[in-house]
């Protein structure tokens, strides 16, 4: 991204609202990508620490001028990690963490890192690299285990048939490419009006390699723990499962109760006080505006609050 103008991501202008930048101030972009809120924030006169594990991401943001000048530190790992990675920084609280939660455009414009159905590439799905790809695992689970991520981390209905179908593919040879899996899928399934039949599948697939949702999880009890007294939180998530870990999280840590999830911590007890305040009643959407220059932004919501003094969970709480 050298020599070109920062990269703007989805809801910027209302994540900046609701982190409400000051001078001075450390945030963590625990999402770096293309550097649109960790530039932002440098602009507004923070210091921001930017976590990504992409190595593509991270040889890219070495040619910032923000870079350069000290304003924005890449920092190799997952967001997760923020507190290890921070204190390894010298910092051990911050005055706000942003998290945009999901596959980056440029990981999906780019065939070779195995994310898209639309372009034919390797079928692999890791942000980072390290780990079993997609390939091992359409390749190696069982049928009915690889029908439960389909459904679970898909949503997709049909996902046993998906399973069928790709346990009697691999039979005559293993499955390699993004576009012959997505050809195996459009077999069976009927994808909805504008949207690719092998959308959930390939959803699905990319969030258990990544083990996005206990990702998510993770970064949220960590932000917990490193902000300051008064100082906020933003995540941007783009489907109805990471919203609603957002959202049970802050509905608990609020103190207005939530349902549990199973990726999620213990919520407040009885007695606990609360450790957050939303900062809106319910997630904000990308206006008429934004979604005329951005398509991708049609399913982005926003969540946003405030840190109290109240402590925050335990790690062993969290764990």
């Amino acid at each position: 991204m050298s020599g070109a103008g920062p990269h703007v991501p989805v809801l910027l202008a209302e994540v900046l609202a609701a982190l409400a930048p000051k001078a001075g101030a450390i945030y963590v972009d625990g999402t770096l990508g293309g550097g649109g809120y960790a530039r932002a924030l440098a602009a507004a006169g923070g210091r921001v620490y930017g976590i990504d594990r992409d190595e593509s991401a991270l040889a890219a943001a070495a040619d910032w001028h923000e870079v350069r000048a000290g304003h924005v530190v890449p920092l190799a790992g997952c967001f997760g990690e923020m507190e290890r990675l921070l204190a390894a920084a010298g910092i051990a609280a911050v005055d706000g963490v942003a998290l945009d939660i999901g596959v980056s455009s440029m990981q999906l414009d780019r065939p070779e890192r195995g994310f898209s159905f639309r372009a034919d590439g390797p079928l692999d799905m890791r942000m980072g690299g390290a780990g079993p790809s997609a390939a091992d695992l359409v390749n190696e689970l069982p049928e009915a285990a690889l029908a439960d991520v389909i459904f679970r981390l898909g949503e997709e209905r049909r996902s046993r048939a998906v399973a069928r179908a790709i346990v009697a593919a691999r039979a005559e040879k293993p499955i390699a490419r993004t576009l012959e899996l997505a050809a195996i899928v459009a077999r069976v399934v009927r994808g909805e009006p504008g949207q690719h039949p092998a959308t959930r599948t390939f959803q699905a697939l990319r969030m258990a390699v990544n083990d996005e949702l206990g990702e998510l999880a993770r970064g949220l009890a960590a932000a917990e723990r490193l902000l300051k007294p008064a100082g906020r939180l933003a995540v941007v998530s783009f489907h109805s499962l990471e919203d609603r870990l957002v959202k049970r999280f802050l509905q608990a840590r609020s103190g207005r109760g939530g349902e549990p999830s199973r990726h999620l911590p213990t919520g407040l007890g009885p007695k606990a006080e609360k450790s957050f305040e939303l900062l809106t009643r319910g997630a904000v959407r990308a206006g008429a505006d934004e979604l005329a220059r951005n398509p991708r932004a049609r399913s982005a919501r926003l969540r946003s609050a405030e840190r109290t003094a109240a402590p925050a969970m335990t790690i062993e709480e969290a764990a």
